[in-house]
Formats: C-alpha cells, sequence, structure tokens
C-alpha cells in the first residue's frame, strides 16, 4: 500500500471521506460534547485531523485520527483531567474562543477501516499522531484511551483492567498495548471520561433492550455497566478511559 498520511488542513478535499466508516454503537454518537470538536472539523482544529489513504486508491479512507490542543498547566507528573475525553474537548473549545494554543495535545481517535484492521496501521497512525503534535511544537501527547477489549469485561473497575499484564509484561488490552509499545506511559485512569445520558424510550431506541428493571444494564459495546432508574425515567452511561502520556521531547 503506498500509505498518504496528511492533515485535513493540508488536504481539505479530503475532509468528506472521514465520514467513510464509523462503527461505534449507537448509543455512542449520544454524547452532547463531542459536535463542539466533531461538528466543525473544517475550521476548528484542521491541522490536528489526520487523514489516511492509499495513493492508488485516493478515493477510499484508510484510517483517521483525531487530535486537539487544550490548555492543562498541571506539573508533568499531575493526574491527568478526572473528566477525560469530555474535558479535554470542552477545555479546548474554551481555548479556542479565547484565542489560546493550549499547551498540550490530546489524541481523541484512531480509526482504521475495518478491512484493514489487524494490519499495523493503528500505530502508524500513533506515529503519525505523536509527530504532528512534536512538528508543532508540543511536547506531550496525552490520549485518554478506550480500551479496544474492556467492552468484553464490563464488571471489571478500569483501573483493575488498566493493570492487566501479559506474560511479556505489556497490557492485556490490544490498543493500550498500541500505546505502550510506542513509548506511552499509563499515568491513570478517569472513571467519567464521557457520559451519556436518556430517557429509558432514548435507550431502548439505540440499543434495542428493554431498559425495564432498575439497576445496572450491560449494552453490548460499553465498557461498563449503563445505570438504568425506572422510577425517575432515565439511565446514564459514564464511560471511562485510561490516561496515557508519550512524551515527545
Amino acid at each position: 500500500m503506498d500509505l498518504l498520511v496528511t492533515t485535513a488542513e493540508q488536504r481539505p478535499d479530503l475532509v468528506p471521506l472521514l465520514g467513510d466508516f464509523d462503527d461505534w454503537p449507537p448509543f455512542m454518537t449520544q454524547d452532547p460534547v463531542a459536535p463542539l470538536y466533531f461538528g466543525d472539523l473544517d475550521a476548528a482544529f484542521p491541522e490536528f485531523v489526520l487523514i489516511a489513504i492509499d495513493r492508488d486508491r485516493p478515493d477510499r479512507l484508510v484510517a483517521k485520527g483525531y487530535s486537539v490542543p487544550f490548555t492543562w498547566d498541571r506539573a508533568p507528573d499531575a493526574p491527568l483531567p478526572a473528566g477525560g475525553w469530555d474535558e479535554v474537548i470542552l477545555t479546548a473549545t474554551l481555548d479556542r474562543l479565547a484565542g489560546r494554543r493550549g499547551t498540550t495535545v490530546s489524541a481523541l481517535e484512531i480509526s482504521v477501516r475495518p478491512d484493514l484492521r489487524g494490519t499495523g496501521l493503528s500505530s502508524v497512525m500513533l506515529a503519525a499522531m505523536r509527530r504532528n503534535a512534536a512538528d508543532r511544537g508540543f511536547a506531550d501527547l496525552v490520549a485518554p484511551v478506550r480500551p479496544s477489549a474492556k467492552h468484553e469485561h464490563p464488571d471489571v473497575s478500569i483501573a483493575d483492567y488498566a493493570r492487566l499484564r501479559r506474560d511479556d509484561g505489556l497490557p492485556v488490552d490490544p490498543w493500550l498495548r498500541v500505546h505502550v509499545r510506542a513509548g506511552g506511559l499509563i499515568s491513570g485512569v478517569s472513571v467519567r471520561a464521557m457520559t451519556i445520558a436518556g430517557t429509558l424510550a432514548d435507550w431502548r431506541a439505540w440499543t434495542g433492550l428493554p431498559f425495564d428493571a432498575t439497576g445496572p444494564v450491560e449494552v453490548p459495546g460499553a465498557l461498563v455497566p449503563v445505570h438504568c432508574d425506572t422510577t425517575h425515567g432515565h439511565a446514564v452511561y459514564c464511560e471511562p478511559c485510561v490516561w496515557v502520556r508519550h512524551r515527545l521531547s
């Protein structure tokens, strides 16, 4: 494959390809914070949006990567934002409105075309994201990582899951392994990286599940159970993340 990895700033003509594939569970598209970033990719942070194509098939998206600069003035070894993914986007949006550049770059998402997963492209895209942040003068790339296999263990806490290791010392989780192999350091977790709330009718529509009993509900694709409250007619999902820090200099 003759791979080209570029940015939306450099190749705005490729931005329409970003919608080529998106296989998130329907409930994952309901985070109210996400549109602050994804609703204006052309103008908001195009220099931090990575687009990968095969030069021999330039009309087809191969992989994509989203990142964003945000202000984080804590000491280098201080815990990263407790609000995880949502807090990064909110802070980056406030920075943008105030005309601030931000002090750190956060990864938000790296996705690979489904038929090309397992070919090493996730590592290529992470390396490109690291390089893009470094080229723009940032010393760190952080990532509120959504562990790719955590949904198979919804009852395990995110802290315990992040500690799971294989015999070779690398994380059990495949996506965390990619980050660690690239030089990332697991530096903590957030138990509320993304919050999605809705009525019981909403959750039934998003998942096809009955949501007819108060208590935890295991939803396919969710990293932890959704909390259902039939008395008050709503359900809430607090998605956790694992914070990984990449030193770039």
